[in-house]
């Protein structure tokens, strides 16, 4: 199982990104995939997460409106639209596959990709 992360970079203020997750050895219909990030110095929180096996979605609370998580099990990827980014948004951000839930425990989550770094600033 494999998870990959890509598409940060730098960002104006409330500019866009779209990060992928790239997912081998598994299969996105079944498992949940679920979107961290963590800002330096502060622990891993998490973001979104959609459910494998119905698609359902859960956001964090912080998110209000600006994120949108999506998945193309065709493709194994996962995708995290960033939208009306703010520069406290910098991170990095991850993608792990788990259990979706509202409450985005770590230890729900047992596969873990390398994150990619989203830096939001003029």
């Amino acid at each position: 199982v494999q998870l990959q992360a890509s598409g940060g970079g730098l960002v104006q203020p409330g500019g866009s990104l779209r990060l992928s997750c790239s997912a081998s050895g598994f299969t996105l219909d079944y498992y949940g995939i679920g979107w961290f990030r963590q800002i330096p110095g502060k622990e891993r929180e998490g973001v979104a997460c959609i459910n494998g096996q119905d698609g359902s979605t859960v956001y964090a609370d912080f998110v209000k409106g600006r994120f949108i998580v999506s998945k193309d099990d065709a493709r194994s990827e996962s995708y995290l639209q960033l939208n009306s980014l703010k520069p406290e948004d910098t991170a990095v951000y991850f993608c792990a596959t788990g259990l979706c839930n509202r409450w985005f425990r770590l230890i729900d989550y047992h596969f873990w990709g390398q994150g990619t770094l989203v830096t939001v600033s003029s």
